[in-house]
């Protein structure tokens, strides 16, 4: 029998609705919305169920809104008593997978990751940052040409590798402007400007690692109940004061999906389980090794017929 991950996805999976039919049949689902209301002050739920969805996209509710579908799903999983041996996420992500290792409590992982999205928000004024999604590139291709344009253009880098062929690249509008307009010289195919609120997973996000690092000194971590494959590193983390501090690098780092899916199935990883809204990660693990078992948990259905 090989092994089980637990995945969660990161921004861009929300949808408007997600977690609405678990919250209305299971009671353990539902105390997590509910939660999420309480300790936020708003109702987080109703802005998740009804929308709209432009308010859904800003960053400061999509992260909170995501990290509690994805627990909502992982409550009514549980239920069923299947157990990862490793969990990772993608980006925001990662706090769901914490939440889901008892590294972190889902209270204090939704205080954070709303402050985490106000925080990317304001690094950066409106219009000065960009990501683009670039297909078809090879990576060291794509990071030689991000060098060359920060060098004159202005700062581009690697934000996201994805999966073969999917590699985000994130930073000033000049420089992803130029990378969009220069993609070929990497072997790329074309690169696709992404709608975001700002340059994630680029060095210009540095003022908000500052500023979540301050908040993290507040918060109690635990040590992992299973592995947490990280972002940072595509490598697991066990020491708490680790976890903490990788968290601050990851609103700067790349997010190193590839690598980290790719790790996990070298130590016998053949099941992957998405948990929370969409099946983006599916998707790119698919891209990656096509002989692994994929599952999705976005719906009650899916929830309890899974296993």
């Amino acid at each position: 029998m090989g092994k089980i991950a637990f995945v969660f996805p990161g921004q861009g999976a929300q949808a408007v609705g997600m977690g609405k039919d678990v919250y209305d049949a299971l009671p353990v689902s539902r105390a997590v919305f509910d939660k999420g209301d309480e300790v936020l002050g708003f109702p987080l739920s109703q802005l998740v169920f009804e929308g709209p969805d432009s308010d859904l996209k800003q960053t400061v509710n999509t992260q909170p809104a995501l990290l509690t579908a994805s627990v909502a799903y992982l409550e009514a999983l549980r239920g069923l008593g299947v157990k990862p041996d490793y969990v990772a996420g993608h980006s925001l992500g990662e706090y769901s997978a914490l939440v889901a290792a008892g590294v972190l409590s889902y209270e204090d992982a939704v205080r954070l990751v709303r402050l985490r999205g106000r925080f990317m928000e304001e690094a950066v004024p409106g219009g000065q940052g960009a990501m683009a999604a670039v297909l078809g590139a090879e990576r060291d291709a794509l990071a030689e040409l991000c060098r060359s344009i920060s060098e004159g253009t202005g700062l581009v880098e690697l934000a996201n590798v994805n999966c073969p062929g999917q590699i985000v690249v994130s930073g000033s509008q000049a420089g992803v402007e130029s990378v969009v307009q220069r993609v070929k010289e990497a072997g790329g195919k074309r690169a696709i400007p992404l709608e975001v609120s700002g340059p994630f997973h680029s060095s210009l996000m540095k003022e908000a690692a500052d500023r979540l690092a301050a908040e993290l000194k507040n918060i109690t971590f635990n040590a992992p109940s299973v592995p947490v494959v990280v972002n940072v590193t595509a490598a697991p983390v066990s020491d708490p004061e680790e976890i903490h501090e990788l968290l601050v690098r990851q609103v700067y780092s790349p997010v190193l999906w590839h690598d980290s899916v790719e790790w996990m199935i070298s130590e016998g990883v053949d099941t992957f389980v998405e948990i929370g809204s969409g099946s983006v990660l599916t998707g790119l693990i698919r891209k990656i090794d096509k002989s692994v078992k994929l599952v999705n948990i976005n719906s009650l259905e899916s929830a309890q017929t899974s296993w």
